[in-house]
């Protein structure tokens, strides 16, 4: 049940009565007419901007069709008032009785209210985390995988069809550099003297690696040249790395429905077939690029590449995709990579990219444009740097690591619960500031502490009124009478959660789970600003033991915010708190 939907039905009928007695003209589009909350509470319930939107396509004054709207407006039973407010917007105010039947709509629909349909069972990939397998996974990363598995809540409960998917990069040359680290920590298991150079990974991560290596295969890889063993250690190391990113995906409650290999790519034909796909497409040519942005013309030496036409689909240059030497670029793979999303039938892909990637985005999207020609969406989504900052200090390096705090160091600080919501409080374009201390202080100022707070308080209310012999079953606060709860504060309450529905959907729409957690921040605010209220004011009380029936119906009012709020946090990947320790 979507109460905004409701009455953008019956602004747009009235707009459709209005046509049929000459009022309108006929043919108007009404898709742009809107039903939202109006900015300032006090002016209604609800404000639509159809007589703005439609005065220059009808050729009439807003006025004009703000008062037509107001006479057939005006008639419905469920309307208490509307007003003209500034040039020509529409106030609307509901009866009480509409607010209050949503308390028991949203009890007896438990989890699914605010589910939509608007996904209509699309099918879309979110491709997020990928990051490569040569180490721990770092702050950046959690941040990344936070927001990617939050979106994919977020869209399947928008009504689409998600697969969340980890593209592993071991086709390249970093995976090389990977086996060639864990070598000098299998000599070091040895007893050797080893140094490591730069381009290799010196973090202590790989000294058990090393360890396990030596009592695996003994001293069978000692004083070998590297064509001896550089297959085989890249093969162990890429899957021992794997396992830890899988480990720390785990503490950090992200779970990924498939795991697609670079290196599945190669060898297979699967490169050579997404090329002559856009080859038949007279998209692949041989030609010169001009010198980057930068380059002095005497450094520059143009040579004939094997290129991709991506400007025909948005990029602003052409792209390589075959190196002078016939290897492939890194883009070539990453092309057969998603002419095989689009093969498997996705309607929708969305790729969560480091900050670092930004110009990567338009080659990309022009590759899947030109692949799909241009049937199936590429959405790239960027997640901005997170600040680290303890006792006023930025958070020391990892000692395991020696370069980079991990998301182990993170979720062992705070859980992983915090993890999630804090780094859900930002849009992902917009830098993060992560501080611990502030993470874990139980105020206002903590949101993932305030949200979880209002949920507890909920559930305590319904275990007192459980020990004081009032009945908090489901079927009791649904048959309630509900017509108790006219108090401002709590209709504020109600009209919050009536807002649920149309969050999701907006949210979805724009690919911001951030905005989930503000609404159940917002939605927490006015719960908690009630429950001060009723310090002040006895009757506002949720728990009137002398009076069962006016408890029950503030207790369903209770049972709807922790409703919503677990479904939120649902989204989110966090769990709801039953009790504040």
């Amino acid at each position: 049940m979507n109460l905004f939907t409701d009455i953008r039905a019956l602004v747009i009928g009235a707009l459709e009565t209005m046509t049929k007695e000459g009022d309108l003209p006929a043919g108007l589009n009404f898709d742009n007419v809107t039903v939202e909350p109006p900015r300032n509470p006090s002016h209604g319930d609800m404000a639509t901007n159809a007589a703005m939107v439609l005065a220059k396509p009808a050729g009439q004054k807003p006025r004009y069709i703000a008062e037509k709207l107001i006479g057939i407006l005006s008639l419905n039973g469920e309307i208490v008032s509307v007003e003209i407010a500034g040039p020509g917007f529409l106030n609307i105010r509901i009866i009480p009785y509409v607010w209050q039947s949503l308390v028991k709509t949203v009890i007896l629909s438990g989890g699914a209210y605010g589910t939509s349909v608007m996904g209509a069972g699309k099918k879309v990939n979110v491709e997020y985390v990928s990051a490569n397998p040569t180490g721990p996974l770092h702050v950046g990363h959690t941040r990344g995988a936070v927001f990617g598995d939050a979106l994919a809540g977020l869209l399947d409960y928008a009504g689409y069809e998600v697969t969340r998917e980890y593209y592993v990069n071991d086709g390249g040359s970093q995976v090389d550099v990977l086996a060639r680290s864990v070598y000098l920590r299998y000599l070091e298991a040895h007893g050797q003297e080893v140094a490591f150079e730069d381009g290799t990974y010196p973090g202590d991560y790989l000294i058990p690696l090393g360890q396990a290596l030596k009592k695996e295969v003994g001293n069978a890889y000692l004083d070998q040249d590297e064509q001896i063993w550089l297959v085989k250690i890249r093969e162990y190391a890429t899957e021992a790395m794997m396992g830890m990113i899988r480990d720390d995906l785990a503490l950090l409650g992200v779970s990924m429905d498939s795991f697609f290999s670079e290196k599945s790519l190669y060898g297979t034909g699967a490169i050579e077939a997404a090329i002559d796909n856009l080859r038949a497409k007279k998209l692949i040519y041989e030609g010169v690029l001009d010198p980057p942005k930068g380059k002095k013309p005497e450094d520059w030496e143009p040579r004939e590449q094997t290129l991709f036409k991506s400007s025909d689909h948005g990029d602003d240059v052409d792209r390589p995709i075959m190196k002078s030497d016939g290897s492939w670029t890194y883009f070539a793979p990453d092309i057969a990579y998603h002419a095989d999303k689009v093969n498997r039938g996705y309607d929708l892909l969305i790729n969560i990219f480091g900050a670092d990637h930004g110009g990567y985005v338009k080659r990309m999207k022009a590759a899947v444009s030109a692949l799909s020609e241009g049937k199936v969406s590429l959405e790239i989504k960027l997640t901005q740097l997170v600040k680290l900052f303890k006792d006023g200090e930025p958070f020391k390096m990892s000692k395991r690591t020696g370069t980079f705090v991990t998301l182990r160091d993170v979720v062992d600080q705070v859980g992983a619960d915090v993890t999630r919501f804090v780094m859900l409080t930002r849009k992902n374009d917009a830098p993060l500031d992560f501080d611990f201390n502030k993470v874990l202080e139980q105020s206002r100022e903590n949101p993932v502490y305030y949200v979880q707070y209002a949920h507890a308080r909920g559930r305590s209310v319904q275990r007192r009124a459980v020990e004081a012999g009032i009945s908090v079953d489901i079927a009791t606060l649904a048959a309630a009478d509900l017509s108790r709860l006219s108090h401002d504060a709590e209709l504020g309450v109600i009209r919050r959660l009536a807002e649920w529905p149309r969050l999701i959907e907006i949210a979805a729409r724009t690919n911001e789970p951030h905005r989930v957690a503000f609404y159940l921040y917002e939605l927490a605010s006015e719960l908690h600003a009630l429950w001060n209220k009723g310090n002040e004011e006895p009757t506002l009380r949720f728990l009137q033991v002398d009076d069962p029936d006016t408890s029950q119906a503030k207790i369903a009012l209770l049972q709807a915010v922790c409703v919503v709020i677990s479904a939120g946090l649902g989204i989110l990947g966090v769990k709801p708190a039953e009790e504040m320790r």
